[in-house]
């Protein structure tokens, strides 16, 4: 397995005359390091250059500035043949006219190594439960979006792999046979322990396949921890508001007399060193509010039962803020009427309203 460390790595696309796309800055300052055998999920909203940090890693981008390193050599110079690199893509990037056995062999047959393939397979095929065999002898034509991820990941891992790298690889898949893939998927990285870049858009991927997290915004990597670090203490208001389901609520306030004020809700405790009137926004979780009598007041505008989790979603507003709480599945609430919030005070977060980075 490897070690892989990216030291200060950027990379620019240039303006395109012809197409009269900008200069665009896709990787901005990046310093990372996986440890072997670390899984590792990127996560960020769509055009933060999750894709291009991945490509970067695999070497098909060379960055601009900065290194990158294999087991402390820079990854220019280990030679192609001594990478270990498996990827996978979101099409799946199989041949068209090879039949799937040809293409999850091709590694090895290259290497005069054709022998070991069934035993690769066999193993692969144990693992996950589900029956490779059946689809060896089909064209990716012939199978469905999850039948060519299957092979992608199953050619990706017959190889001799030190480095296991994923492009969003279920995002064409429909919810049921996701959540079936990230179950087969788990067990391959349980039983092939090597270092591994996740790619994903969705926090409940990211959550079970990864050890740790990484955010990216607009090229940079905002936070790297594990999934309860990013949710329970975050460095800044995007990863805040980014990660966890609802969003976090935000309140509009500043700082008087060494307490936090808003429009609504106020006189919490905050740092005596911050200077009067500066402007800080508050930040809780839905499932830190609660219903109580003598509460702020708030007109509810929806309510959404959520069976699984077993409490309900409620949003209410009140003098130009909204904000969603939780309560119990029993509790009848209704929509239009008025119900009494508070909140939990030591589970409060607070950040500069300009720079939105945290205050402690």
């Amino acid at each position: 397995m490897t070690t892989i460390v990216l030291e200060h790595v950027s990379k620019h696309f240039g303006a395109d005359q012809i197409s009269g796309d900008p200069y665009v800055t896709a990787v901005e300052d990046v310093s990372l390091k996986l440890n072997t055998g670390d899984v590792l999920a990127i996560l960020g909203p769509s055009g933060c250059g999750k894709s291009t940090l991945l490509r970067l890693i695999a070497g098909i981008h060379k960055p601009d500035s900065g290194r990158i390193l294999y087991d402390d050599v820079d990854l220019r110079d280990v030679p192609l043949r001594q990478r270990g690199i498996g990827m996978v893509f979101q099409e799946g990037a199989l041949i068209p006219h090879w039949e799937s056995r040809k293409s999850v062999g091709f590694f090895l047959s290259l290497r005069q190594r054709e022998e070991e393939v069934p035993e690769k397979l066999q193993q692969i095929a144990r693992i996950t439960g589900i029956g490779l065999d059946k689809l060896l002898l089909r064209r990716p034509a012939q199978l469905s979006g999850g039948e060519k991820q299957r092979i992608g990941i199953a050619r990706a891992l017959a190889r001799d792999l030190q480095v296991l790298l994923f492009d969003e690889p279920f995002a064409n898949l429909d919810a049921k046979y996701r959540t079936e893939a990230r179950v087969e998927l788990k067990r391959l990285l349980n039983a092939f322990p090597v270092t591994s870049v996740y790619v994903t858009h969705d926090q409940v991927e990211a959550i079970a396949l990864s050890h740790r997290i990484a955010i990216m915004r607009q090229g940079k990597i905002e936070q790297v921890g594990t999934y309860q670090q990013l949710y329970s203490s975050p460095h800044n208001i995007f990863v805040a508001s980014f990660v966890g389901s609802p969003p976090i609520n935000l309140f509009k306030g500043r700082s008087q007399n060494g307490c936090w004020q808003g429009e609504n809700f106020g006189g919490y405790p905050l740092r005596r060193d911050l200077p009067e009137d500066s402007k800080v926004t508050m930040a809780i979780r839905a499932e830190h509010m609660f219903l109580e009598d003598g509460g702020v007041p708030g007109v509810v505008e929806q309510v959404v039962p959520m069976l699984a989790e077993r409490h309900q979603l409620i949003t209410v507003h009140l003098a130009g803020e909204t904000w969603t709480l939780t309560a119990p599945l029993d509790v009848h609430i209704e929509h239009g009427s008025t119900i009494y919030c508070c909140l939990k005070k030591d589970e409060l977060l607070f950040f500069d309203s300009q720079t939105g980075v945290r205050i402690g």
